[in-house]
């Protein structure tokens, strides 16, 4: 347990009625009181391990599974350098806010106010995230030379961050964009001041220069981050989704083979399952072309294992729901959803990339390793549920459409009553934009998913898509990599991804909404 005296000592009682609770080994105080402010060496029966600053060896000698925090809200900035040193340990925070917290409800945000960190996402995406068997990642990290393409990235900075925990011998940081490269970089040294990295400046989409960095570098694991994930914007430059999804893969995964890689994971979308988009399409192309990367290495001296763990939406990462959400709250509202009926799957971002992480040991457990990997995102959330939560939880009180100020379709809700001291906040619906489904899927046949030994993680029995000819694919779209004409590559996208339809968008466009707010659409 993490926190104040006055916090452990109160949550110490509640989980102390809790049947069958979680049992604390001891705990940790956010601040070192002074001298005689604690009669003795415990809290409430809880040995006193320390402070927040010896929290890092008492992980090392006792190996923590999970930590529960609660801190008053007041206490915001010792949250934040918690949550930041949990991040690194890879230990899953569970927060328990403080009664007066509860019974006196959070100030809300005024203009211009920065929200995005206040949030407790794992108590908005209502899930408990799963933990990571560090043994065993260690076996595939520890003294290993490690690569991330899309290094800057909100999956990819993270992948880096936990990576970093294992000890490896390098960590080599690919990034194309300099802001993001040089703060990945920056991060990282300061955190692990002793670890070797290399920061590389790289569009992992120049095949030539990809090889000749790998050669170089030789690294043992990669993990492949990079890609284009925002989809409006592929459907109106689908040329730029084959370029980097497809190309950008298979430009790294040529080169991981060709110097001996012994593991590459390929980071997914659940987009990529009956796609209705450009971008879930060509992540569906740069599936098979992994896919079949494993045949090829079946014969090479030194043999490649080659996964792609598939996922869907991860809560706060960059142009995400929240951020966009914080952004409206900060300007006086109203915050922005497309559609009432719009569901999706959720993760936060630590793990999303603590399983993507611990995907890298199955390869190492599996002689025949299971090429695509499914990570347990729990039951879909419903979009205007997630912000109604969002918008509470930063102090006010959610009001929906009427079913007379709402065009469109499904369950319009009434206005809720604001709560005492709880402003009202404006929460209205935008339309389904070009190419998004109402519904994602995780599996083109939930039968086909299997458990594998980590919780958390399953497989695919079967890819659930017959082969394609893996050569003819990329030979087309290869033509079409410079090809101004939409129709064209929309066209070859469909031919080489059959499922690819386009129903469910058209038939959400067709609605008409009366946009009241920014028309920022936030799923």
């Amino acid at each position: 347990m993490i926190g104040t005296p006055a916090s452990i000592a109160a949550v110490a009682a509640q989980l102390a009625s809790v049947e069958a609770g979680p049992v604390p080994l001891g705990c940790i105080l956010v601040d070192r009181p002074p001298p005689g402010a604690i009669d003795g060496s415990e809290i409430v029966g809880l040995t006193i391990l320390g402070d927040l600053g010896d929290l890092r060896h008492v992980h090392a000698e006792i190996g923590l599974s999970s930590a529960i925090v609660s801190l008053p809200a007041s206490q915001s900035p010792a949250h934040s350098r918690v949550r930041a040193l949990l991040r690194e340990l890879s230990i899953p925070e569970r927060f328990v806010p403080t009664i007066d917290d509860v019974l006196c409800g959070p100030a809300p945000v005024v203009r211009g106010q920065s929200i995005a960190a206040s949030v407790d996402l794992v108590e908005l995406v209502g899930r408990t995230p799963y933990g990571i068997d560090r043994r065993a990642v260690a076996k595939v990290i520890e003294g290993q030379k490690v690569l991330i393409t899309g290094a800057g990235g909100s999956i990819g900075s993270e992948l880096c961050r936990i990576a970093a925990t294992f000890k490896p011998s390098q960590i080599i940081l690919m990034e194309r964009s300099e802001n993001a490269l040089f703060e990945i970089d920056r991060q990282i040294a300061r955190r692990f001041p002793g670890l070797s990295r290399k920061a590389l400046l790289h569009d992992v989409v120049d095949e030539g220069a990809t090889l000749r960095h790998l050669v170089a570098l030789r690294p043992d694991v990669v993990f492949h981050a990079a890609a284009h994930k925002h989809v409006p914007l592929m459907e109106d430059h689908p040329s730029h989704a084959v370029v980097n999804n497809l190309f950008g893969t298979k430009s790294i995964a040529d080169a991981s083979l060709a110097v001996g890689v012994k593991r590459f994971v390929m980071i997914s979308s659940d987009k990529a399952v009956n796609p209705t988009s450009v971008m879930g399409a060509t992540k569906r192309l740069a599936e098979m072309y992994v896919q079949s990367m494993n045949s090829k290495s079946a014969g090479a001296p030194t043999p490649t294992s080659f996964t792609m763990v598939r996922f869907g939406n991860v809560l706060g990462s960059a142009c995400s729901v929240l951020p966009i959400w914080s952004a409206q709250l900060t300007e006086g509202g109203p915050v922005t959803v497309t559609d009432p009926r719009m569901t999706r799957y959720f993760m936060t971002i630590t793990e999303a990339a603590t399983l993507v992480i611990q995907a890298a040991a199955i390869n190492a457990h599996a002689p025949q390793s299971p090429t695509v990997l499914v990570l347990d995102m729990g039951e879909p959330v419903s979009i205007v549920e997630l912000a109604t939560r969002f918008v509470r939880l930063c102090g006010y009180e959610p009001c929906l459409p009427t079913p007379a100020d709402s065009t469109l379709p499904g369950p319009a809700q009434p206005p809720a009553s604001p709560q005492p001291g709880g402003p009202r906040m404006d929460v209205t619906f935008t339309g389904a934009r070009p190419g998004e489904k109402l519904h994602e899927e995780l599996a083109y046949s939930a039968e086909a998913l299997r458990p594998t030994p980590f919780p958390g993680i399953m497989t695919l029995a079967a890819a659930g898509v017959a082969p394609i000819a893996v050569a003819s694919m990329i030979a087309e779209m290869g033509s079409l990599r410079s090809s101004t004409d939409r129709e064209a590559v929309l066209a070859a996208l469909h031919r080489h991804v059959p499922e690819m339809t386009g129903d469910t968008v058209q038939k959400a466009n067709k609605v008409s909404v009366a946009v009241t707010g920014p028309n920022i659409a936030a799923a």
